[in-house]
């Protein structure tokens, strides 16, 4: 009896996680592999497919300019954004993390750019902000400052892609505010009783006990970047001169706009090596500067 009531579980169990394990295999393991397989090919949307061995990589290595160049876009991108972003996030945290009246609705308020930032529609009203005669170039009028042209030279609006994914900082934010909450008050006891001054005690206490999760936000932010498209869509379409083309927007390109899946398929191995190569990197060094609770690296 007891045999088949675990039985009867188990099987209840499965019937409550099977429309997950179908969508794994249906929407993340076979796309994952087709699009191994179509990197060596020359399919086309709606053509036939022929195995062309190495011949996209060839191709994308030693041909295509756009790729370098979208690659060269995505790497500022990634470092200039990835660090705004966490800086932003630490310290409204730290701010968030005094004992204030009505905090919670201040943490809620800061959390919500995060669930917003990456849809169509905030992209539409960031471009209405940045655009010549838009109210940011307004107010700057006001204050007798020229008119910046935010999206006009390829430099200052990859910074402004740079500043909307920085205003995203909601998910880094909550995860620094755990962290903060984890650290013993009586450390900063005693480092007030040792006459520490602010930026002493963030420094060699704050910011060692946040390590972890500092390591975690730039892996995860990281990622993120790397696979950036929205708002260069949305926002710039790659311009001016190709100063907004992060690598997201060439492999929509290649796919959706000239149908090239095969060619697509090994742009986007080449961003998984890519961003492999990057997260590899960030554990190796992690030994160095990434300090846990019960003293290991």
């Amino acid at each position: 009896m007891k045999s088949s009531a675990i039985k009867r579980r188990q099987r209840v169990g499965l019937i409550y996680i099977l429309p997950w394990i179908i969508g794994f295999f249906v929407l993340q393991l076979y796309p994952f592999i087709a699009s191994f397989v179509y990197s060596f090919t020359n399919y086309n949307l709606g053509g036939k497919m022929d195995f062309i061995g190495l011949d996209n990589y060839v191709q994308i290595l030693t041909k295509d300019s756009e790729f370098w160049n979208s690659l060269k876009v995505t790497l500022i991108f990634v470092i200039v954004s990835v660090p705004g972003k966490l800086a932003f996030a630490l310290f409204i945290a730290i701010l968030l993390n005094q004992k204030v009246r009505c905090v919670n609705i201040f943490r809620t308020v800061y959390y919500l750019p995060s669930i917003f930032g990456s849809s169509v529609a905030i992209s539409i009203v960031w471009r209405m902000l940045f655009q010549t005669d838009g109210i940011v170039n307004s107010l700057l009028a006001k204050l007798s400052i020229s008119p910046i042209p935010w999206l006009g030279e390829p430099l200052i609006a990859l910074l402004t892609l740079c500043l909307l994914s920085a205003w995203q900082f909601g998910s880094s934010m909550v995860i620094f505010l755990a962290g903060l909450k984890q650290i013993p008050a009586e450390l900063y006891d005693a480092a007030k009783v040792d006459g520490a001054s602010a930026v002493r005690i963030f420094f060699t206490i704050t910011v060692p006990m946040l390590t972890p999760m500092v390591f975690f936000n730039i892996i995860m932010q990281m990622i993120n970047a790397f696979q950036e498209f929205t708002s260069a869509f949305v926002i710039t379409d790659g311009g001016p001169l190709q100063g907004t083309y992060l690598y997201g927007l060439k492999l929509y390109n290649e796919a959706f706009r000239y149908f090239k899946i095969g060619y697509s398929s090994a742009l986007s191995w080449i961003l998984f090596t890519v961003i492999m190569v990057f997260t590899l990197i960030l554990f190796r060094s992690s030994r160095r500067w990434v300090y846990y609770e019960d003293g290991g690296r």
